[in-house]
């Protein structure tokens, strides 16, 4: 089998204010095409056109290459290979960041290749699943108001989530409205309920740490992202004097970045982004590490049903996978992007058992939605 055509298709809805949006107001979707008319899908989770560019950008010298290049003529099914290459073939301009993202979303794209070809969900191409459902926590932006936060709460527990995990937004502004949200939310869910706090980046780790203890009386499950993600010190000790996990590495890319964020900042959960972390590949290598080390892993996805299917995937191929992220975004990119999202019953996700990532995209939606 050959590689015909590599399509990076940048999706966007109009008329947005960027400096409001939640990440669901665009996408780079990746199409493989093959000379045996299987087609791959994958996604990119970074800003589309920087991605875009390292995948169209035609050749400069041997470590300085578009991506499409390396790619057309290659047989899909030698995947390690061609990260390797995609890799070696960026080093001028890549090793982290823009060029891993775009590699992230074309290495998603060949291991739903390789299930299609195989006939087998890419959670079992990917080595067998030790999972067949995943419980499941509604994602969302933390709303401006103390009601409103409850409301969504109460929302979410009526929808059969047994957690969810609120974001971002007023979080970090003044630590008694950070203490009357989370009391709030808890009041409206009871104990039983999972409740996650990602904090944006909020605090330093004097900050962090006074609320730390306060989502301790709340019984909040994790704290993720209070601090600048190059604060390894600062999150070494803030793990170290709180009980509650500390969760990050969404922001990431590549297995090292993650190596620093365990051995370093010492985090309890890592959370790669397989859009942008190096893709299923690399993603299982981070998960390796998290292995050996005894800690945990939870896929951050908060994009479309492509992005959300390879996290089951990876999720349920993996000892340590038990959580995965769902967002409850309205976006129609979200909501429309793929006819067919995975299944979620009783507060679970159950994974695919259609060939490759058991996704298809809506050509509609596609068109509608698209810049370039």
């Amino acid at each position: 089998m050959k590689i015909t055509e590599v399509e990076a298709i940048y999706l966007k809805i109009p008329d947005l204010d960027a400096t409001k949006c939640d990440g669901t107001q665009d996408t780079l979707l990746i199409r493989i095409r093959t000379d045996e008319g299987i087609i791959g899908v994958g996604e990119v989770d970074s800003v589309p056109l920087v991605a875009k560019a390292a995948i169209d950008a035609p050749a400069s010298h041997s470590i300085a290459t578009g991506l499409r290049s390396l790619l057309l003529g290659e047989n899909p099914l030698e995947v390690e290979r061609l990260w390797e290459k995609m890799y070696e073939g960026t080093i001028y301009f890549g090793r982290s960041g823009p060029a891993v993202h775009a590699i992230s979303g074309i290495d998603m794209a060949l291991w739903d290749i390789v299930g299609q070809h195989a006939k087998v969900p890419v959670s079992e191409a990917l080595g067998g699943a030790f999972h067949r459902k995943l419980k499941a926590y509604a994602s969302s932006l933390m709303p401006d108001t103390v009601a409103e936060a409850a409301a969504l709460a109460e929302r979410y527990a009526g929808q059969g989530y047994k957690a969810m995990k609120f974001g971002w937004g007023p979080i970090g502004r003044n630590a008694w409205f950070d203490e009357e949200q989370i009391r709030a939310i808890r009041e409206a869910v009871g104990p039983d309920i999972d409740v996650m706090i990602d904090a944006g980046l909020a605090w330093d780790l004097k900050g962090a740490l006074r609320m730390a203890e306060v989502y301790e009386k709340y019984g909040v499950f994790w704290l993720e992202e209070p601090l600048h993600p190059d604060n390894l010190d600062g999150y070494r000790e803030l793990a170290g004097r709180t009980s509650l996990y500390i969760a990050g590495g969404e922001q990431e890319s590549g297995s090292a970045a993650f190596r620093r964020l365990l051995d370093e900042g010492r985090l309890d959960i890592i959370q790669p982004d397989l859009g942008r972390c190096g893709g299923l590949s690399e993603g299982r290598r981070i998960a390796r590490l998290a292995h050996d080390r005894h800690k945990k892993v939870v896929p951050h996805a908060f994009k479309t049903g492509v992005l959300v299917a390879a996290s089951t995937h990876f999720a349920a191929s993996i000892p340590e996978g038990f959580l995965i992220e769902h967002t409850v975004s309205a976006s129609p990119l979200t909501r429309d992007l793929v006819p067919e999202p995975i299944e979620f019953k009783d507060g679970y996700v159950h994974v695919p058992n259609r060939p490759g990532l058991g996704v298809t995209v809506d050509e509609s939606v596609i068109e509608r939605y698209r810049v370039l």
